[in-house]
């Protein structure tokens, strides 16, 4: 008698507990303490964090996200408060890096390890027209035994008709590499996300772009001590529109062959066509995703737990469980970066994925 009569009840609980999580948000705010437009975010394993943005702004977290604190502003007894800290790169709760990315000297790179009580800057734009794009290290080596967390690449717009690019290798300090990707007229990346390049563990990164001659992935060479050996491999990826302000804005691989990269025009974020494409031989080839995201999109990631794709932009996420080839809408929010759990957005926003309200399969 007691089981007939609980029975309606836990059906009915049941069915409220569903209600919520089919309605929850997918992304949770959470409470950033900075008005700040961030676009630099790296998740070091889900409790810790850090994020970074205008306004010589760097935050951290240890709590995944409960609390951010802001951090000591590199350089703030000088014009630290004016950098713009487009891109973060971190290890712990203690160690981390920050790209500024400005015109000239407002282009540089500062370091922590105490947690950020501290910085020290590392290397600074020597070209008066260079302007830093992204800095990304290796994260995942793909099973390659000669690189290492500390070997990684910072690119910036072309200065004389070649990608201003460092390179750092099994963390022996930064070398300007003379054989930086060459550039074609009006050609360049971009700063949107911190994500326009990423590492294999192979010592080499794949390069995204854009401009009016179209988007193209640029393949590097193997680095090594000093330079890069031979030319980079140039790509056409059909993304963007063939406008200053179209291109890949992101690129991501889950495997040595398997990768997605996103981007469209910024400047027209509501169109989604040619906003998102993949590729199956390690960026040789790429093909147009055949249902694109809802809109422009600046960064793209693989969550391997998830066993999906996320992608975000100024109109919004979505979702692709076939490898970039058809994406899903999430929401409708203004994001400009993401290192999951966490994505950020411009005046402070910074929000955590809620895995339960994702759409099923």
């Amino acid at each position: 008698m007691k089981t007939v009569q609980l029975f309606p009840l836990i059906l009915v609980l049941a069915i409220h507990a569903w209600a919520q999580t089919a309605s929850a948000p997918v992304w949770t705010m959470q409470e950033s303490g900075t008005t700040a437009g961030l676009r630099g975010i790296f998740s070091v394993d889900g409790a810790v964090a850090w994020a970074s943005g205008t306004e010589g702004t760097v935050l951290r977290t240890v709590d995944g996200g409960a609390h951010w604190m802001r951090c000591a502003t590199p350089d703030g007894d000088k014009d630290g408060a004016t950098l713009d800290f487009r891109g973060v790169q971190a290890w712990d709760e203690k160690t981390a890096i920050v790209m500024a990315s400005g015109p000239g000297d407002k282009s540089r790179l500062y370091k922590t390890e105490d947690g950020c009580a501290t910085w020290k800057q590392n290397l600074s734009n020597s070209s008066s027209t260079g302007f830093w794009d992204v800095v990304q290290f290796v994260h995942s080596d793909f099973g390659f035994a000669i690189a290492g967390p500390q070997t990684g690449v910072l690119v910036g717009d072309p200065v004389a008709n070649r990608f201003e690019t460092y390179a750092m290798v099994l963390g022996h300090g930064w070398f300007l590499d003379s054989a930086g990707c060459e550039s074609v007229p009006g050609e360049s990346a971009f700063a949107a996300s911190n994500s326009s390049a990423f590492v294999f563990g192979n010592l080499r990164y794949l390069q995204g772009t854009g401009g009016k001659q179209g988007a193209f992935v640029l393949i590097s060479p193997l680095l090594s001590s000093g330079t890069s050996s031979g030319d980079c491999k140039r790509v056409k990826v059909p993304i963007g529109s063939g406008t200053e302000s179209s291109g890949v804005f992101s690129i991501y691989f889950r495997t040595l062959k398997a990768g997605v990269a996103v981007g469209g025009d910024y400047s027209r974020p509501e169109i989604y066509s040619a906003t998102a494409a993949y590729s199956t031989d390690g960026g040789d080839h790429w093909t147009a995703s055949a249902t694109p995201p809802h809109g422009y999109r600046s960064a793209v990631q693989w969550s391997e737990s998830l066993k999906l794709w996320i992608t975000v932009g100024t109109n919004g996420s979505d979702i692709s469980r076939d490898d970039g080839k058809t994406w899903q809408p999430l929401d409708n929010g203004n994001w400009n970066a993401l290192s999951l759990p966490f994505i950020v957005g411009p005046g402070g926003r910074i929000a955590k994925l809620n895995a339960a309200a994702l759409p099923k399969p």
